[in-house]
């Protein structure tokens, strides 16, 4: 019996893993995971005591008991087990990566496909080297279906969690300018992103890919099966229908046309309304029950919600932010408003050396609106406000003793900016 063996046979009789001390759950695996800043060897024994009924390490001075199983690498062994279940568990994958929508698509899709199926999926924004296995070793034999996200921001990333998940289907919802520091260009974003398509292909599966987005559809092109979502010519089409604040699509099925109403902000999501709505018909659920999973659907965790406030408007979508989702953020949100407006924008974090020039362009498309109030926090802003016509904050707590001596009374607001930023303070500002 090898040692995978031998731990999967563990884990069946206790399917429970902990990565953290400090939560152990009674007779959980504990994986004494490493990082920069800590060992997780060093509180193996910590877990035992509080219940532990294993711990995985990776270090032999740790080796405290027979309680303890010692591994040439830990967060491989998490990798290898996680790989090793998904395969005796047999069941369909679908991944979903992109730049921007990946969350929200997830969670769509996540939704409609539950209608049918006994679905497990990533929660939260569990998309990592650590996520991923998490995930999977969140299944079971009662799970139908696996949606697993998966994130990246340095080169070859996809690759390794594709070769966890193995999945069957793929879906890459958009390819931006993201952690350009850890993939070193544009290119970098694109290649790595792309090799879930390669993934996909190589194992003769089926990707899910938007028809109006030209590069997806040229990435796509050697790939034998694959389902279309789009406008036109596309194997399953849609139609946007403007109603703000909430985002509206006329989706054409088979049997007819279904008209399907959410509570997402933000014409960017059209499309990832569309591509549930795809997986979903492609699978047979049957579309009144995707048409009431989707209605159903509440974002959260600061992702495109529309929050009333003492009387404004506000569009909080300050998870996260690239100039790709930016841009388009800044784009839907003033082309659905007509009254008074601000905007609140945070730092887009890890650009590297192309910071200083995605910012700046931020700053240049704003001229579109001179009639727009901004206001911009973080220190990437900060430097190169002066040339614009902007109020500017080295940090948020700064914005917000700003605004208790000059409120906010009316009209429409968009807090969008990066999660380091914490823009998520300024509603206790509004």
């Amino acid at each position: 019996m090898t040692a995978i063996e031998k731990i999967y046979k563990l884990f069946i009789e206790h399917p429970i893993i902990s990565t953290d001390s400090r939560k152990i759950e009674n007779n959980c695996i504990f994986f004494a995971l490493k990082g920069e800043n800590f060992n997780g060897n060093k509180f193996a024994f910590t877990a035992l005591e509080q219940g532990a009924v294993c711990a995985i390490i990776d270090e032999p001075g740790y080796s405290v008991s027979d309680k303890t199983i010692l591994v040439d690498n830990v967060l491989q062994t998490l990798k290898d087990l996680a790989n090793f279940h998904r395969r005796k568990l047999g069941l369909p994958i679908l991944a979903i990566t992109g730049t921007n929508g990946k969350t929200t698509t997830k969670e769509l899709v996540s939704a409609v496909l539950s209608e049918k199926f006994n679905v497990s999926f990533t929660q939260g924004n569990l998309n990592n080297h650590i996520g991923v296995p998490l995930t999977l070793l969140k299944m079971n034999s009662d799970t139908e279906f696996g949606v697993v996200e998966m994130g990246a921001n340095h080169p070859g990333e996809i690759a390794d969690l594709c070769a966890i998940a193995e999945p069957d289907y793929g879906i890459i919802t958009n390819i931006g300018k993201a952690h350009l520091e850890g993939f070193g260009s544009f290119e970098g974003v694109i290649k790595t992103k792309s090799e879930l398509y390669q993934f996909i292909k190589s194992n003769n599966g089926i990707i899910f890919y938007n028809r109006e987005n030209p590069l997806l559809t040229q990435l796509s092109n050697d790939i034998e099966h694959r389902i279309s979502f789009g406008f036109d010519d596309a194997d399953f089409k849609g139609e946007l229908l403007s109603s703000p604040p909430f985002v509206h699509v006329k989706a054409y099925f088979k049997k007819g046309v279904l008209y399907l109403n959410t509570n997402l902000t933000g014409e960017y999501n059209f499309e990832n309304i569309l591509a549930a709505a795809c997986i979903g018909n492609y699978f047979d659920v049957d579309p009144v029950k995707i048409q009431k999973a989707l209605k159903n659907y509440y974002p959260q965790n600061n992702r495109s919600q529309l929050i009333n406030k003492n009387g404004l408007k506000i569009i909080m979508d300050a998870y996260n932010a690239n100039p790709t989702s930016m841009q388009a953020s800044i784009k839907s949100f003033m082309s659905n408003n007509s009254g008074k407006s601000y905007l609140i924008l945070g730092d887009m974090l890890e650009l590297g050396k192309y910071s200083r020039t995605e910012h700046t362009s931020i700053l240049e498309l704003l001229k579109s609106y001179p009639e727009t109030t901004v206001y911009t926090v973080g220190k990437n802003f900060f430097e190169i406000a002066g040339k614009f016509n902007c109020k500017s904050f080295q940090n948020v707590d700064l914005l917000c003793n700003f605004l208790a001596d000059n409120p906010i009374t009316e009209g429409a607001v968009l807090i969008k900016g990066s999660r380091g930023i914490q823009l998520e303070k300024v509603l206790n500002c509004l």
